[in-house]
């Protein structure tokens, strides 16, 4: 799961992540907001309306919805069954309210946090990409002060002040939870190394010592 405070760069982190590691697919969210220019339905978000919305939380379909600058966003539970299923690890681009949510559902989900350099670049970002007025922009560096200080209570943080670095780091964070022991197929590795199989000859290491002289 990827939080951050809206113009740290958490969600082209995660377009780049399901890009350079195979095997992880993004969940795409349910949200009231607007579409911006250039974002697909289906593709950046499920976009509905309030009262759709509200009807789904209402029926249970959500693992986690928050409330986020006066629009509601939401994850799909079915979706995420749907991507386990078959095969797939599965990244969520999510607010700190839904991290909260996700590990009380998911004990074994992983968190990182991304930041940015600095309020100051934060601030250059949000008035960069021209999408919100200034007010808007305003309201987002308040609210990024309070998001920020929720970073101790994830499992990583990834500083983004060079796009490249960040999604490295991003993507080995992956690559080594995968390899995690309690994540493994511990029967298989037994059987596959176990001492009775697929060993024959010598049946000690002194014996292959002594033979080898």
């Amino acid at each position: 799961m990827v939080s951050a405070p809206s113009g740290a760069g958490k969600t082209t982190l995660c377009k780049g992540l399901t890009e350079i590691v195979p095997g992880i697919r993004p969940s795409v969210s349910y949200t009231t907001r607007k579409p911006r220019t250039g974002e697909l339905e289906g593709v950046h978000y499920h976009f509905v309306d309030e009262t759709t919305f509200l009807a789904m939380k209402d029926k249970g379909l959500f693992v986690e919805w928050a409330e986020v600058h006066g629009n509601y966003y939401g994850t799909s539970g079915r979706q995420i069954a749907e991507l386990t299923a078959s095969g797939n690890d599965v990244v969520l681009d999510i607010d700190v309210q839904g991290a909260k949510q996700i590990r009380k559902r998911f004990s074994d989900s992983v968190l990182v946090f991304i930041l940015p350099p600095s309020m100051d670049v934060l601030r250059e970002r949000l008035v960069g990409r021209m999408s919100d007025p200034e007010d808007v922009v305003r309201k987002r560096l308040l609210k990024a002060r309070d998001e920020i200080r929720e970073y101790k209570n994830y499992d990583y943080v990834i500083i983004n002040s060079t796009f490249g670095v960040a999604l490295n780091e991003l993507a080995s964070i992956v690559i080594a939870q995968r390899a995690r022991t309690d994540r493994l197929d511990q029967q298989s590795i037994d059987k596959n190394f176990s001492t009775s199989s697929g060993v024959s000859g010598p049946e000690n290491d002194r014996d292959i010592q002594i033979k080898s002289q």
